[in-house]
């Protein structure tokens, strides 16, 4: 039985993602905005990581480049596992979670908007607050061979890839981005759901894809924009839903959005962010939630 086992079957992992998006949709906006906020600067912590260990390594990169690749790919999934486990608020997620609970009809359409900008501007800065206050002003990488790794590093990823380039490098990064975080809600304890990260974020970053923001590259502000943003954020939308939209297909045909009564006024049967437990949610929680949106 599925109760026993330590997964959850595909059809359960569908419906819970679902069921967590109806929550992340009845949280207050500024609590969203703040776990973005620590989902930029958690996965900065495993960005700096693995600069540190490719930057680090001038010899091996000589020698052995591929090896580089592999090991910087493999200390960055820290940052993706902190997000999860802590419950904060990614885009790159988000980008899966949304369009599912659209087409369910779970949620309504304008959801969707509201919660990739709210996290897009959250993420946005706590990754800049991560760049200048816990990077450029403590000096961690000041010296060589980090300072000049990480500029050539950013413009090899924002500035000399071709536009198509970096779109498609963004479907493979988001594509198993969002195999990451489903295989991670399919596992009920914490190390499985570790290892179940790792692996996929371990073969995007080792394969040069591409995620969303980057810092580094000597482009001005709308030249980074319109080359590496646009390109990285579109393709990261379009991987996503390479995972999401199979997965509304082959298990939530039949999803019940109105069996869930009415997910707008807060009396929907939601799931914790692993889709574990599901509870119901009163219509006066709902009521507080919307209160505190207003404010």
């Amino acid at each position: 039985m599925e109760a026993n086992s330590p997964t959850l079957k595909p059809a359960s992992v569908a419906v819970s993602l679902v069921e967590s998006t109806i929550a992340k949709h009845n949280t207050p906006y500024l609590v969203i905005f703040v776990k973005a906020f620590l989902a930029g600067v958690m996965l900065s912590f495993g960005g700096l990581l693995s600069e540190i260990v490719s930057g680090g390594a001038t010899t091996l990169t000589s020698s052995n480049p591929g090896l580089v690749k592999v090991l910087g790919g493999f200390v960055f999934p820290v940052g993706l596992v902190m997000i999860v486990l802590n419950g904060y608020e990614l885009l790159t997620s988000n980008m899966m979670y949304f369009p599912m609970a659209v087409l369910t009809r779970a949620i309504p359409w304008w959801s969707l908007a509201v919660n990739w900008i709210i996290v897009t501007f959250g993420n946005l800065v706590g990754s800049l607050f991560f760049a200048a206050i816990l990077v450029r002003y403590t000096g961690v990488i000041s010296t060589a061979p980090y300072n000049t790794y990480v500029v050539e590093f950013a413009m090899k990823k924002a500035s000399d890839p071709e536009w198509h380039q970096i779109f498609l490098r963004g479907i493979g990064c988001n594509w198993l981005v969002s195999i990451a975080v489903w295989q991670a809600a399919s596992a009920r304890d914490t190390i499985s759901k570790i290892f179940a990260i790792w692996i996929p974020i371990w073969v995007f970053v080792a394969c040069s894809y591409d995620h969303g923001i980057m810092f580094g590259a000597e482009l001005t502000p709308a030249g980074y924009i319109r080359k590496s943003l646009i390109a990285s954020y579109l393709g990261n939308i379009v991987g996503a839903q390479f995972v999401g939209l199979p997965a509304v297909f082959f298990y939530l045909r039949d999803y019940n959005a109105s069996g869930l009564r009415d997910a707008e006024n807060g009396q929907g049967l939601i799931g914790d962010d692993d889709g574990h437990e599901v509870t119901e949610v009163r219509s006066s929680e709902s009521d507080g939630s919307k209160k505190s949106k207003q404010q």
